[in-house]
Formats: C-alpha cells, sequence, structure tokens
C-alpha cells in the first residue's frame, strides 16, 4: 500500500499538513468527534492518548473530557499545527513517536485514542498490542479507521493507497492483538454516514 510506509507517510504529512484542516471537516467532522467521545467512559481525571494525534482536531475534543491529555504523532509538521493550536507544552503533553513501538510503560493511561492514523501503520495488529500494553487493564482502546467501500472501483483505490477494513478485518486484527471484548460502529456526515468504522475495546483485566 502507498502510504503504508514510514519513510512514504511523513512525507505525505508533511505536505498534507498545510491543508489537513481545510479538508478534515469533509471527511473527519465535529459531530463524529463527539459520537466517538461518546462511546467512551472518560472521567475528569482519566489519562488519555491520542496516538496519531495529527494536527489535533481529536486532541482538542478529549480536552473537553479531561485535563490529563496526551498526544504522539510521527510527524512534526502536522504536531507543528497542534502546537499552533495548543501550545506546545500545555494544556497537551506532546511527543514524536511510533504507533508499533509507543514510549511509554505498561499500563499507563486510562484511555487510548486514535482517529485517522491506523490506516498507514504498517504492521496494525502490533500498534493495537502496543495500545493495550500501554492502557490500564480495564481501560478503554477507541481506534476510528476508514470503513471498506461498497463500490468496486473505490475498493481498488483503497487497497492501492492504505488499509481499509470492514467489521470481519476489524475483528481478527482486535483479536490477534490481544483484545477479547471490543465493538464496531460506523459512522460519517449525513452525505457518507458509514465512511468511518470505530471500535471501542475494553483492555483485558
Amino acid at each position: 500500500m502507498a502510504v503504508q510506509d514510514k519513510t512514504r507517510a511523513r512525507i505525505f504529512y508533511k505536505y498534507l499538513s498545510k491543508v489537513y484542516d481545510q479538508v478534515n471537516p469533509f471527511i473527519w467532522t465535529e459531530e463524529m468527534r463527539t459520537e466517538a467521545l461518546d462511546l467512551l467512559d472518560i472521567a475528569p481525571d482519566d489519562r488519555v492518548l491520542d496516538v496519531g494525534c495529527g494536527t489535533g482536531f481529536a486532541t482538542e475534543g478529549i480536552l473537553e473530557r479531561t485535563d490529563n491529555v496526551h498526544g504522539l504523532d510521527q510527524s512534526v509538521h502536522q504536531m507543528e499545527k497542534a502546537w499552533q493550536k495548543l501550545g506546545k507544552y500545555d494544556p497537551v503533553s506532546f511527543y514524536r513517536g511510533d504507533a508499533e513501538r509507543l514510549p511509554f510503560k505498561d499500563d499507563t493511561f486510562d484511555v487510548v485514542w486514535s482517529s485517522g492514523s491506523i490506516e498507514y501503520w504498517p504492521d496494525p495488529v502490533a500498534a493495537l498490542a502496543e495500545c493495550r500494553r500501554i492502557a490500564k487493564p480495564g481501560g478503554q482502546v477507541l481506534v476510528v479507521g476508514p470503513n471498506y467501500p461498497s463500490n468496486t472501483v473505490f475498493q481498488k483505490l483503497a487497497d492501492a493507497f492504505m488499509l481499509f477494513y470492514g467489521e470481519e478485518e476489524a475483528d481478527r486484527m482486535f483479536r490477534e492483538a490481544g483484545y477479547e471484548e471490543f465493538r464496531h460502529v460506523t459512522m460519517g456526515p449525513s452525505y457518507s454516514p458509514k465512511v468511518a468504522i470505530t471500535t471501542v475495546a475494553d483492555v483485558p483485566e
């Protein structure tokens, strides 16, 4: 897949960062963000990590639920946009890092969130296992990814460009990553209500 390579992804996001906040509202809206956040049980003092935080769109929404928010991304160009909106050190703690090798100790976060990132992970199962590792037992991991299109033309484009997946593939990835309990919800804007697939997984006790 064209973008599921770390070097290509960094270059891709270097240029995407210039227009991301203008393009994003047509694909990943504030309403979708709220709908996804409502699937979680975030307490005001919960420690939450946004994996693949990018320009901070989801991070802003998480900040409405808790003040203890952390963001990680491999692209400095994307995070620079987040820093402009949120500051570099406060109220969010930002880190540069790789989803497949998260720079945190086991059982660190109450909730691990990732939206618009899994489609670029070369090894999604390894990254999902990392999210499970750093989440506290009994915590939650939420991942938003692009739902596999029903149109055959779009399917070919999806297969060539990045990871798109349906519920069956999501089941496989989450099970292989060590999760036992999870559920999927499709969501999207009114003109494409199933464009995204959101999985909420419980971290095994």
